[in-house]
């Protein structure tokens, strides 16, 4: 996906930055907003940034340079704000064509719910970044049940999902569903495993090899239960 982003402006590589700029755009908006912006100010700098990256081709840098993505983007989030603030000062940012539909009340709503203030800018990205990467691994999950007709199926064993989880027994969802307990079972040991599939999957997008994958699978790891 960051290759795709990062290629000569097609409409592959401008759909490739929107989809990785809808996958962070929260991640971000609750960097700045730890970092002290107002919800406004925050949502303002975030739509700017990614019209920055949408119009100045930045993404070719993030195939080029080391690191990881997330990493290159909090960086050059940093640096655009500084630079447009030292040669802005006053000026309204912003003015473009909107790239994504922030929507203030949802978007607070959600920043509301985040942990308390000791998170850094730094580590609230960390833990948006994680939720996110998690919750979208899950949202192509229901897409693939929902597209199988097994919607009903995958509202009872979503749950499942984290093992350790509190929840209906298995017992109860077999009843539930007029299964075996031994066919829920296995009906979310595949589910559990298609989810990592696509948790991996996710994360590919913004890493080259398999072992990047599994480095940030343990990052990822690491960051949610820190």
């Amino acid at each position: 996906m960051v290759g795709k982003a990062g290629a000569e402006q097609t409409g592959v590589a401008a759909e490739a930055l929107e989809t990785l700029c809808r996958a962070y755009w929260y991640p971000l908006y609750a960097f700045l907003r730890r970092s002290g912006y107002p919800p406004h100010d925050a949502q303002d700098w975030a739509q700017s940034f990614f019209e920055y990256l949408l119009e100045n081709r930045v993404m070719g840098k993030a195939r080029q340079e080391k690191g990881r993505f997330r990493s290159f983007l909090l960086a050059t989030l940093k640096h655009f704000i500084s630079s447009e603030q030292r040669r802005l000062a006053a000026q309204k940012r912003g003015g473009g064509r909107p790239l994504i539909s922030l929507d203030d009340a949802t978007v607070e709503e959600r920043y509301a719910r985040e942990p308390a203030e000791w998170h850094t800018p730094e580590t609230i990205f960390e833990l948006s970044w994680a939720r996110t990467v998690l919750a979208r691994a899950a949202a192509t999950l229901e897409q693939e049940h929902a597209a199988a007709g097994k919607q009903i199926v995958f509202a009872r064993l979503q749950p499942y999902l984290q093992s350790g989880r509190a929840g209906p027994s298995y017992a109860e969802t077999a009843a539930a569903l007029g299964k075996s307990e031994d066919a829920i079972k296995s009906g979310v040991l595949r589910l559990r495993q298609r989810f990592q599939q696509l948790l991996r999957a996710q994360i590919a997008e913004t890493v080259e090899t398999s072992t990047e994958v599994e480095e940030e699978l343990q990052h990822l790891r690491r960051v949610l239960t820190a």
